[in-house]
């Protein structure tokens, strides 16, 4: 029994060794631990924090999931800083000794971490002012996909080619962002097409109502239509206007349908699909020989 003692007491007193001093205060070995065991415990339970606001507290509010998200993020990084202060002061460091140093450490972290902070803030914006979503299909610059996620630092969009590519926030705050899917999922596409100028205008419009209402991806509220766009150089211009809610992921798609349907029935219908022509013509010049080259000709 009195070997666990001493075994104990020492363990204690090792606890105990001073290791360096910060801020006036002198920290051990047992601080040490104490502070690694009370962040660990404070990560944890901003977490179950974090699922109870969203899970629970806030899903019975009119708030949507992004809302939601977004409130319950900001609350545990702050209740993760309060925590800290709280922690480190229960050590018996002051944090006021420590101004003039975590003051100048701050600015070099600011300056090192603009773009973390940019993408960060770009984060907190997204997610409450909602101009994209999970799930959305959105076009920036030249990408083209789905929304899969949406986190602080960045997004991940899926593309139509199962690539999931991550991109930092800030760039759907500085640059401009087509969401195909912002208000609802319907969205009209247009179809170009051109005949020959021997065809007739309202023949060619009934065909392409026709495959238009055949097509399964075309919706029939609100009716597909046909415009006569105007005289092209070597064609009659038209536009086949659709909506469609199914193939707003793969826009190609559905005009790569509508156009096999197309090539098919102007076939069996003989209607021409032009090329671009252009007319040469040729024009015949002729030369003057001058008097005093015929005469001099003569004389040879």
């Amino acid at each position: 029994m009195e070997n666990i003692k001493e075994i104990l007491h020492d363990i204690l007193s090792s606890l105990n060794v001073p290791l360096f001093t910060l801020g006036g205060t002198t920290i051990t070995v047992w601080e040490i631990v104490y502070l690694i065991v009370a962040v660990i415990l404070l990560i944890f339970i901003s977490s179950r924090l974090k699922k109870w606001l969203v899970n629970s507290l806030l899903s019975k509010t009119p708030l949507d999931v992004g809302a939601r998200i977004a409130v319950g993020t900001i609350t545990k990084y702050l209740f993760i800083l309060i925590g800290l202060v709280v922690i480190v002061q229960s050590i018996g460091i002051d944090l006021s000794t420590l101004t003039v140093a975590l003051g100048a450490l701050g600015v070099g972290i600011g300056f090192g971490l603009q773009n973390v902070t940019n993408n960060f803030v770009s984060g907190i914006i997204i997610l409450f002012e909602r101009p994209i979503k999970v799930g959305d299909t959105i076009e920036v610059g030249d990408l083209f996909g789905n929304v899969a996620k949406i986190s602080m630092r960045a997004t991940t969009v899926l593309t139509n080619n199962n690539i999931s590519v991550i991109v930092p926030n800030s760039e759907f705050i500085s640059q401009r962002v087509i969401n195909w899917s912002h208000n609802d999922r319907n969205v009209r596409f247009h179809v170009p097409v051109g005949v020959s100028y021997k065809e007739d205008p309202e023949k060619v419009k009934e065909i392409l109502l026709d495959i238009a209402s055949a097509n399964p991806d075309v919706l029939k509220k609100p009716e597909p239509d046909v415009i006569f766009e105007g005289f092209g150089d070597s064609s009659l211009n038209f536009i086949l206007r659709v909506w469609t809610t199914k193939q707003i992921r793969t826009p190609r798609v559905l005009r790569s349908n509508l156009y096999y349907e197309i090539f098919r029935r102007f076939r069996e219908s003989g209607i021409e699909i032009p090329f671009p022509q252009r007319d040469i013509h040729l024009k015949n010049t002729e030369f003057t020989v001058h008097s005093s080259e015929k005469s001099q000709e003569e004389k040879k």
